[in-house]
């Protein structure tokens, strides 16, 4: 059974993923995890206090997709799979990237890219032929991440919407050499 705080960090952290901060309401989050609100005043002291809980699992949970990311071995069906199993993490980064004007939500997802990033870069660069240094790969890497969280939605975020963009990514890598 998960515990009534835990209940609350997941119903949040989903919903923020969809929702952005607008989006977390006590009722709306009372209602989702079917305790009453005053359980979440219980575990957490105000909605800022909550949503520190949620960034520090947000950067709990970046360092469990890292270490997956070191684990996997291809592109696809590796690491396609763990993106669909971590839909929520990715979601969640999403709204962070679409509100970087809050200080919290910009080191948050700093932190969140230092976990990530470069062992996608690594993973990328055992697979791809290419004469590009990794470094460069990290370059286009970094584009290549803003683009794919611009498109990103609830709505295409499985497994054929991703094998798409990887291909079309790896299509636009193999034109470099």
């Amino acid at each position: 059974m998960i515990d009534s705080k835990h209940a609350w960090i997941q119903a949040g952290y989903t919903l923020f993923g969809l929702q952005g901060e607008s989006g977390l309401k006590v009722e709306v989050l009372a209602q989702k995890v079917g305790i009453s609100k005053s359980s979440f005043y219980h575990h957490f002291a105000d909605m800022e206090g909550f949503m520190e809980q949620l960034l520090r699992y947000h950067l709990q949970q970046s360092r469990l997709i890292s270490e997956k990311e070191r684990q996997a071995t291809s592109i696809d069906p590796d690491l396609v799979n763990i993106l669909v199993e971590h839909r929520d993490d990715l979601l969640f980064s999403r709204q962070l990237r679409f509100n970087t004007a809050d200080d919290r939500f910009r080191q948050a997802l700093q932190q969140s890219n230092q976990a990530i990033g470069m062992d996608f870069v690594h993973l990328w660069s055992r697979e791809l032929p290419t004469r590009l240094t990794p470094a460069q790969l990290g370059g286009i890497f970094e584009l290549a991440l803003e683009n794919f969280y611009l498109q990103l939605n609830p709505g295409n975020l499985d497994a054929p919407w991703i094998r798409q963009y990887f291909e079309r990514l790896k299509s636009i890598l193999r034109q470099f050499g």
